[in-house]
């Protein structure tokens, strides 16, 4: 990774990885301010959690350069994809938050009134802690992704990731839960990216938006991204973007192929 950038979160200039001899991403640009909540968005396949891997340190770019603000990889915050979680887990929500501040210590931590502050703060940030001491197990799906994402803030981070959080949230849920993230970023200042395969949800919150089309990428402000022409311009073949009753439809053309945007259909 290169020198930290004082003014922006995250910057990203040509990236490219490449894995197994082909290529995912290639000359992949945008940057990222404090406070700022991006959305990443693409198919199934399209590079998003390779992109998230990349800026974690767990894949090596082929090119390019990765420059983080602040304090670089020690104020990452990260929740991957999916978190499995056994019902019968003897653990409560606030124990799942402090593993965010000693999980990678051997043992039981010791008590302090510093960490369970930290916390406190932690579970407060997203709301969680009116069931902060019931089990894992016995919550709801989006109380579980409070606690998960309480877990990723419990260090501070400057940048906080996440790989698809509202994929097995049901439509109210994931609203909820896009909303109290676009809250946090603007309330502490942490920078947001976050993947998802759909872009509705995070319309409303967004500030930024990469989208994400065999490799490559366009990014930007909403309004600047999401249109015909430039993700006409990204997959290579013709695609309208239609507003219907305030919903977002990315919609190609017949026959254009397998690398197809996800269509957003209006209920």
């Amino acid at each position: 990774m290169g020198a930290p950038d004082a003014e922006m979160a995250l910057r990203v200039e040509d990236l490219s990885v490449l894995v197994g001899g082909r290529t995912i991403l290639e000359r992949v640009s945008f940057a990222l301010a404090p406070g700022e909540l991006c959305g990443l968005i693409g198919a199934n396949g399209s590079g998003k959690t390779t992109l998230l891997r990349s800026l974690l340190g767990f894949v090596a770019p082929g090119g390019g350069t990765i420059r983080l603000g602040g304090d670089g990889a020690r104020r990452l915050g990260y929740l991957p994809q999916k978190v499995s979680v056994d019902p019968f887990m003897p653990l409560r929500a606030r124990d799942v938050v402090a593993l965010g501040l000693d999980g990678h210590r051997l043992g039981l931590p010791l008590p302090s009134r510093r960490r369970r502050a930290r916390v406190d703060a932690a579970l407060a940030a997203v709301s969680a802690d009116g069931f902060a001491d019931r089990r894992i197990g016995t919550l709801s799906g989006g109380q579980q992704q409070r606690v998960f994402i309480a877990h990723a803030l419990v260090r501070r981070p400057q940048l906080l990731l996440l790989d698809e959080p509202l994929a097995s949230l049901d439509p109210s849920s994931a609203t909820e839960i896009a909303t109290l993230l676009r809250r946090i970023s603007r309330e502490t200042g942490i920078a947001v990216l976050m993947s998802a395969h759909e872009i509705n949800t995070l319309v409303p919150v967004m500030d930024r938006v990469i989208y994400l089309a065999g490799g490559r990428a366009a990014a930007g402000p909403v309004a600047e991204v999401i249109r015909s022409d430039v993700l006409s311009r990204l997959y290579g073949h013709h695609i309208d973007v239609l507003n219907v009753h305030g919903r977002i439809l990315v919609v190609p053309a017949p026959g254009a192929g397998h690398d197809q945007p996800h269509v957003t259909r209006v209920p």
